[in-house]
């Protein structure tokens, strides 16, 4: 099994697309973290529509965008790349400029808009997995995924400040924050289209499709929508147990996330070679067993109280963070990794499908076994982690595509 024991920064660039292709990803994050996050209170306080027609709209447009990922799968496998991800990027172009013209109270044109911005926000990261798996391979590919999660959380996590600090000047500044992220998506979506990384789907068609069918993967995409809870627990479940349970102040929560979004920056490379020593399974496996032991000291966290309960569950998410980590660095590789080339984007794009649902799902889940109690809610966020992670061990992948290769 080939591992990767050392991170050498150009080499890295180059696995991951090159240098414009990361100042795209920059860009691209950077317009992301300006708007995305508050997208809710500008359909609220730019176009006064009601909080109810708001958040349905959005959900509609993340729902849209999922349904469309089938496509994206199917347009990657006849060979485009950097075509796709430009493409997810201009997709959102149009979802701003139509925020920006939207004239107050007309529903349907925010909803519009949240439906192309959320065609673009479900097809970009299959799109981004398949040009890097084209660039790179081995556990280079591993790194190089790794490092464009860590540049993206990054980016994001810039935009989000300078929105928030921003926030001051009311809806100007939102309509001025909506309309810079156009322009972010717009030149981010040039770079991404002047590296013209593509395939030629005929050159190796009878090699590659000798090397098996779509693998079905029914056991990891069940397991991953079980996984992907754990991104929403920084967001949402600790949020909710600080401040409902342990009355809290909401200061505990905002740390947790930042302490999150800086570990996930700088670990999530070094841990992912690191874990280059096991298979992709025994790590995404492993992660699942570190994600339980996070939610049962959460359990034990909160029975210490208002005292000391904050201070506890902050010291825990770390350790929800490292699980986090090494989920996010071994998923998306392991696809890559079980998928043949020539059906590499509908993998992906079946990958989406089970990350996205898992996504809109967990708020719901969350908030409702929460209000059972911290037992509930703790208890069966490990019970059904320990179940995937034990599920993804033990499956079998198809042919000889080893998830460690």
């Amino acid at each position: 099994m080939a591992t990767t024991t050392k991170i050498q920064p150009r080499a890295l660039v180059r696995a991951s697309g090159g240098p414009r292709y990361a100042v795209a990803l920059a860009v691209d994050a950077l317009g992301t973290g300006l708007l995305r996050p508050f997208l809710l209170l500008y359909g609220i306080t730019v176009l006064r529509l009601s909080a109810a027609a708001t958040g349905i709209a959005m959900t509609a447009g993340i729902v849209v965008g999922l349904v469309c990922t089938p496509a994206v799968g199917r347009w990657l496998d006849r060979g485009a790349r950097s075509t796709v991800v430009a493409a997810s990027m201009l997709v959102r172009v149009v979802g701003v400029a139509l925020l920006l013209v939207a004239p107050a109270g007309h529903v349907w044109l925010f909803a519009t808009a949240a439906l192309f911005l959320g065609i673009g926000n479900q097809a970009w990261p299959a799109a981004h997995a398949a040009l890097v798996a084209t660039v790179a391979h081995g556990r280079e590919r591993d790194a190089a995924l790794a490092a464009g999660r860590a540049l993206r959380n990054a980016g994001l996590g810039v935009g989000a400040l300078i929105a928030t600090a921003c926030l001051a000047g009311g809806t100007t500044a939102l309509q001025a924050l909506a309309a810079v992220t156009g322009l972010a998506y717009f030149a981010a979506a040039v770079l991404a289209w002047s590296v013209h990384v593509h395939t030629d789907p005929g050159a190796a068609s009878a090699k590659d499709r000798a090397d098996g069918p779509l693998p079905r993967m029914r056991v990891l995409l069940a397991a991953n929508v079980v996984f992907v809870f754990c991104l929403n627990v920084p967001e949402i479940a600790l949020p909710l147990v600080l401040v409902t349970q342990l009355h809290a102040s909401p200061v505990w929560s905002a740390a947790i996330f930042v302490a999150n979004t800086v570990l996930v920056v700088t670990l999530q490379v070094p841990v992912t070679v690191l874990m280059s020593r096991f298979s992709r399974r025994t790590a995404l496996a492993l992660a699942g067993v570190v994600l339980a032991a996070s939610y049962l000291g959460f359990l034990a966290a909160t029975s210490l109280g208002h005292g000391w309960g904050a201070p506890a569950i902050a010291a825990v998410s770390v350790v929800c963070t490292i699980g986090e980590i090494i989920y996010t660095g071994s998923v998306t590789a392991l696809v890559t990794a079980l998928a043949p080339a020539h059906v590499l984007g509908r993998a992906l794009a079946r990958f989406q499908l089970s990350w996205g649902f898992g996504l809109a799902v967990s708020p719901a889940v969350i908030t409702t076994l929460a209000s059972h109690g911290s037992a509930a809610l703790w208890g069966s966020l490990a019970a059904a982690t320990l179940l995937s992670a034990f599920a993804v061990a033990t499956e079998k992948d198809q042919g000889t595509r080893l998830s460690g290769r």
